[in-house]
């Protein structure tokens, strides 16, 4: 599998929203109605090589930051105890599975675990939920965009 990388302008918006430069290579797959950038998807190993479990980054700065509240209330473990953990076991699977699938460096040591990088439980809802905003089928996720009701959030998914 070929990895279709952001083009300049991409790479200087989610440089930006980060703060700094990405270390790796990436694609923007969901936006804002507007164009704004809202999901990357991570190739799954650095520059240099390191392993980047995060498949896809939440990088829209409100919804970031309204996440960050969430986990900063106990909404990790709020959420964990609130889904069911064969569906978030599945959840994980699919997560590994796709990732596995965007690796182009086979030679590699290869990133591992679930959603965020976890095998079991959740780790970060940020990662949950930009999970669902690509694929829809993550239980975390769902719960973290319907507490945040972004149903009025209108976003375009350019590729998944």
């Amino acid at each position: 599998m070929s990895f279709v990388d952001a083009s300049p302008e991409e790479r200087a918006e989610v440089a930006q929203l980060l703060g700094r430069e990405p270390a790796g290579r990436f694609a923007v797959i969901v936006r804002r109605a507007s164009g704004a950038a809202v999901v990357i998807e991570n190739e799954p190993h650095l520059r240099d090589g390191t392993p980047m479990p995060t498949l896809y980054w939440l990088v829209d700065e409100t919804l970031h930051d309204a996440v960050s509240r969430l986990e900063s209330e106990s909404g990790v473990h709020r959420y964990e105890l609130l889904v069911d953990t064969e569906e978030l076991a599945l959840a994980h699977d699919t997560y590994a599975t796709r990732r596995a699938a965007a690796v182009v460096r086979h030679d590699l040591v290869q990133p591992s675990g679930g959603v965020g990088g976890t095998r079991v439980g959740v780790k970060c809802l940020h990662a949950h939920l930009a999970n669902f905003l690509v694929h829809g089928d993550d239980p975390v996720g769902a719960l973290v965009a319907q507490t945040l009701d972004v149903s009025n959030l209108v976003v375009v998914q350019t590729r998944a």
